[in-house]
């Protein structure tokens, strides 16, 4: 690769850092093509990026983004995972596929310019999925006027329960 090559990689690869909410480093040592192609499969349906890029090239695309604090992640074999929008399905799939291939092994994350280790990256996957979460807002702030209705329709209903029994305690005497 040359000097000019070089220089759009890292260029480019800053513009996808800089954009990024997560970024994960994995080693992909000892996985084969179709495994690699299978992780990266799942990964797009999530519109998660998975680039293999040189760690010298990644050392400088990193410069000036909060994911400077990767840089003592960058050796040997390193896959860089980002993703722009939900930072809980990057680590979901990433955990997943390490339970089934042990042999990627994911090495830290990154996200606000602070280190994500291992026990906080299970954490993370964990979590419910961006639209769960979303759905759960959603049901709460909808709970809330619908009991509100259901209070006010109570008063007249058991005004209506008390009149129709003084009514029927009239016609039985």
């Amino acid at each position: 690769m040359n000097l000019a090559n070089k220089k759009d990689l890292v260029a480019d690869m800053h513009e996808l850092l800089g954009k990024s909410q997560i970024v994960f480093t994995v080693d992909y040592k000892g996985l084969n093509v179709s495994d690699v192609s299978a992780l990266r499969a799942e990964l797009r349906k999530a519109e998660v990026e998975m680039k293999v890029v040189k760690n010298t090239l990644l050392k400088r695309a990193s410069e000036d983004t909060d994911y400077t604090v990767l840089n003592e992640y960058y050796k040997g074999p390193t896959a860089v995972v980002m993703s722009y929008d939900d930072p809980v399905a990057p680590a979901k799939i990433l955990t997943e596929f390490a339970k089934d291939n042990p042999k990627l092994e994911i090495k830290a994350a990154a996200m606000n310019g602070k280190v994500i280790n291992e026990a906080e990256i299970k954490a993370l996957s964990s979590l419910p999925s961006r639209e769960a979460l979303l759905g759960q807002v959603l049901s709460v702030m909808n709970a809330v006027p619908t009991s509100f209705v259901r209070v006010l329709n109570a008063v007249p209903t058991g005004f209506v329960n008390v009149l129709s029994n003084i009514k029927d305690e009239k016609e039985a005497a």
